[in-house]
């Protein structure tokens, strides 16, 4: 693997950006193959999973989720505490292809324990949930790099590192290209660039067109949603907000590469668990 070397200001700001690849229908899309699995990221029970871990994972697993993905706090867990949680999920026929990390993952050290917890849970994609504090191109540039590294080094274990948006992300740095544009461009092609719809709706971002313009690079999405509105925002469960859920799902089959979708509820004016079955019920419904 070549590494990337940090590109200079004028160099990157004369990038173009890729064209939208043609749009295809979606019956065609997946061709083949069977419908993507629908998971949950752990964090919308967050109060569920800290009381009881076994008790949230099995219900959701009852519910209908085929997918989970552990959020930050699992990078605490010992290797044996690891091997029941594992044990856990095989007994009820649910996976974990993926983990929320904070930056200090991404260190030399800490991406070591990030490696040896995921192996154990069965994951092969280690994200970056949670960036360093950064600023200007050149602080983004080095997020880019740190992203690189981890994936140097875990691509001979059949594993890939991640990053996952927020709205902050979408914003112009220095008032030039957003941070996403940035690390789309300064970062290798197994880097996945995990989307989060409800933050980038939010922040007037269009997610289908960014999908399009990183074909093969989108191998999960949060299902998250968002609405205008005082009493709406994150508040508002899996399609009831502003967010193209169609279009973005005939995106990511036909070019973005999607491996799982997880669906996530940030806020919620429901009981976590009852907002988790609610939120599957409209997903599935959605999907037909």
């Amino acid at each position: 693997m070549t590494t990337r070397q940090p590109v200079s200001r004028r160099a990157f700001l004369a990038m173009a950006a890729a064209a939208p690849l043609a749009r295809t229908a979606f019956g065609n899309a997946k061709q083949n193959a069977g419908p993507v699995p629908v998971g949950i990221e752990l964090y919308s029970v967050r109060g569920e999973l800290a009381a009881d871990l076994e008790a949230t994972v099995t219900a959701v697993a009852r519910m209908g989720y085929e997918v989970v993905e552990f959020y930050a706090p699992y990078y605490r867990w010992t290797p044996e505490y690891a091997r029941t949680v594992r044990v856990l999920m095989d007994d009820l026929g649910i996976r974990c292809p993926s983990t929320h990390n904070s930056a200090g993952a991404f260190t030399e050290e800490g991406l070591g324990n990030a490696i040896e917890l995921n192996r154990i849970i069965g994951s092969d994609s280690i994200v970056m949930a949670s960036p360093p504090r950064v600023s200007g191109l050149d602080g983004w540039l080095s997020v880019a790099e740190m992203l690189n590294a981890a994936a140097e080094r875990l691509r001979p274990m059949g594993m890939r590192a991640g990053f996952h948006n927020h709205a902050a992300e979408w914003a112009a740095v220095d008032g030039e290209r957003r941070a996403m544009d940035i690390l789309a461009a300064n970062t290798e092609p197994d880097v996945t660039l995990q989307l989060d719809v409800g933050t980038a709706v939010a922040a007037g971002a269009d997610p289908v067109a960014w999908i399009r313009r990183n074909p093969g690079r989108i191998a999960s999405i949060h299902c998250k949603d968002w609405g205008p509105g005082e009493d709406a925002g994150y508040r508002v469960l899996f399609g009831d907000g502003a967010s193209p859920w169609l279009d973005i799902f005939e995106a990511a089959e036909d070019v973005g590469g999607v491996e799982y979708y997880l669906i996530e509820q940030e806020d919620s004016p429901l009981p976590e668990l009852e907002a988790a079955e609610r939120c599957l019920a409209a997903y599935n419904a959605l999907r037909g």
